[in-house]
């Protein structure tokens, strides 16, 4: 497919595009190169530096569920804007935003739980690997606040009636990105919970 072929409105919708598509990548060699450094870490463990067990809190595991529900309700959102239905799409974009908050919230309450089994991110009751798990945490939560800017400017712009059945560029782009990083916390946590049993 020639990219420089078709309307000038099709080239910036496939540059668009494609630029989302090399910041997914970056994101995908970021998170690997620090699950990596987790890896290699747990190699060269001390005792007293890395715990050989460790328990994820329980409101990581209910964190996935929210943030899973979130990509479905912006699936619905998108199928009710192909059906041009802009209550329904209002709706489904507005949950998706609210199911994104509770997300973090939910993330906090993870930190708040590792804490209160004595691990802080730093000082003299943190641990390297409950640090790293936090910063994993952190930077995913980073990811998460950008996905929810770019949804409040979704919803602005189909207040602003910007988006019907035939123009939807701006939700899916939106879209993809914040199905990417709901599925990056679903392997970082598979990844966390499985990883511990064969440290």
């Amino acid at each position: 497919m020639d990219l420089t072929q078709g309307t000038p409105e099709e080239k910036k919708a496939r540059a668009k595009k494609m630029m989302l598509w090399f910041g997914i990548g970056s994101l995908i060699m970021s998170f690997s190169a620090l699950i990596s450094a987790f890896i290699v870490s747990s190699k060269q463990r001390r005792d007293k530096d890395w715990l050989s067990s460790y328990e994820l809190p329980d409101a990581f595991l209910i964190s996935v569920g929210i943030i899973l529900l979130s990509s479905l309700t912006f699936i619905l959102a998108r199928r009710a804007l192909q059906q041009n239905d802009r209550q329904k799409t209002t709706l489904w974009l507005l949950l998706t935003l609210v199911l994104g908050v509770v997300f973090i919230f939910s993330q906090f309450e993870g930190f708040r739980q590792i804490i209160e089994t004595g691990y802080n991110f730093t000082g003299p009751t943190s641990n390297i690997t409950m640090s790293y798990i936090y910063l994993i945490a952190i930077l995913h939560i980073g990811h998460v606040i950008a996905g929810l800017i770019c949804i409040i400017v979704v919803i602005y712009n189909h207040f602003k009636q910007k988006y019907n059945a035939n123009n939807m560029l701006g939700l899916e782009l939106a879209a993809n990105f914040w199905h990417f990083v709901d599925l990056l916390w679903l392997v970082l946590f598979l990844f966390l919970y499985f990883f511990r049993d064969i440290i």
